[in-house]
């Protein structure tokens, strides 16, 4: 069960001019099921990304990241295939062999090079994935190529999501329309750096190749590494970031006066498309916000709010709307700020403080907390008193669903 996740009308998704995406089952792990999408980039298109960082990386994510690193961020990559059902993961060379085979029969059919192909799957760890099932697909996915098919791929890129994740958005910059619609998936192994999700942003704004990787790190910074639902970092996470320029705008440095409205636009959708994920986590029923402010530096910033967002006592006690906000100042406590003077630190849950002075504010009451509890959407904020830095994580509560999917997930 989805938490307010807002799903625009297919009338709403707007074509990225210079990108083409088509869909076709290839019965990777059920029949009939619509698990290979195919983009088609228009010449010039520019492509970064951002990776897991799980050493045991996805035989596909290697190969991404040889391709992107062998054509340096020049604008040459040309075409990505995706599938799901099976994430070509804890395969060894045998997975690398059928990641660099999809590249090869993609680009044969398309009549590029296999280094400016991008694969990626996402599914079960540690089973063989049949290249010839992807290879079998690859003609129907590309017949089907067209600019109006990112509701579709939504949907073709889902496991255990329930809804399709999808964003778009038409904005004025100068003289020119430009738009940026993006899709993403992923629902449990949620975690930082990132989850087991894919995403997939696009533009029309052409943005020069060697603004790109800074680009694409700094909006992965805002949005898909600031949401985590289970703390397992997936072995495929892949966030890809699209300017195909044909919207007439082109940005070269970060110095262009239109650049920042555009990052900013840009932003806006990569955080829309994480948040997605975590209010359709597996078996979610609430979306939390962990903002966390007056810290000394990021990363102790980031400490706080991910040892509140991932322990399992917190987030089962919000699953059952049980204040039990000792939990909650037990992960500050523990979060690994040494140093951390607990008598300067505050938190709030939603607008009630409840803590001050090291214990319980004197004006608290249970059921003010137990209020803000039952909300689907729940704000935790907490105040260190150690400097001016602010960092925000998304996260979600643990319910019995969420046991039963992962318990079943392979069945």
């Amino acid at each position: 069960m989805a938490v307010n996740l807002v799903i625009p009308d297919r009338s709403a998704v707007h074509p990225v001019a210079g990108v083409e995406i088509g869909i076709a089952s290839a019965g990777i792990r059920k029949v009939g099921k619509k698990d290979l999408t195919v983009f088609r980039l228009a010449s010039g298109t520019t492509v970064a990304g951002v990776f897991t960082t799980n050493r045991f990386k996805a035989a596909p994510v290697q190969v991404c990241e040889s391709h992107l690193a062998l054509l340096n961020g020049t604008a040459n990559i040309r075409a990505m295939v995706i599938n799901t059902g099976n994430a070509n993961a804890g395969t060894g060379a045998a997975g690398l062999q059928v990641a660099n085979e999809t590249c090869e029969t993609a680009a044969r059919l398309l009549g590029i090079n296999a280094q400016a192909v991008l694969p990626f799957s996402t599914g079960v760890i540690l089973e063989p994935l049949s290249v010839e099932k992807i290879q079998i697909a690859l003609p129907a996915a590309i017949n089907d190529l067209s600019a109006d098919h990112w509701f579709e791929a939504a949907h073709s890129i889902m496991t255990t999501d329930t809804q399709p994740k999808i964003y778009s958005s038409q904005i004025v910059i100068g003289e020119h329309t430009v738009t940026i619609t993006g899709i993403s998936k992923g629902a449990g192994m949620i975690r930082p750096n990132m989850a087991t999700m894919l995403g997939y942003l696009a533009t029309d704004a052409g943005i020069s190749a060697p603004m790109m990787n800074a680009l694409v790190k700094d909006l992965a910074n805002h949005s898909f590494n600031r949401i985590t639902v289970d703390g397992d970092t997936s072995t495929n996470d892949s966030f890809i970031l699209m300017a195909t320029g044909q919207s007439g705008l082109s940005i070269q440095t970060t110095q262009d006066p239109h650049f920042e409205t555009l990052k900013q636009a840009l932003i806006v959708a990569a955080r829309d498309l994480a948040q997605k994920i975590v209010r359709d986590a597996e078996g979610a029923t609430k979306f939390m916000t962990i903002a966390v402010e007056q810290a000394g530096t990021s990363a102790e910033a980031l400490k706080v709010a991910y040892a509140i967002a991932h322990s399992p006592l917190v987030k089962t006690a919000f699953f059952a709307s049980d204040p039990n906000l000792g939990r909650i100042l037990a992960a500050i406590g523990y979060a690994g700020i040494d140093d951390l003077n607990v008598g300067t630190v505050k938190m709030w849950l939603g607008d009630v403080l409840v803590t001050q002075h090291g214990g319980r504010h004197p004006d608290y009451r249970e059921q003010d907390g137990q209020r803000i509890m039952k909300e689907p959407e729940i704000l935790v904020r907490v105040a260190l008193g150690r400097g001016d830095v602010n960092e925000t994580v998304y996260t979600c509560d643990f319910s019995h669903e969420y046991v039963t999917i992962n318990a079943d997930y392979r069945s």
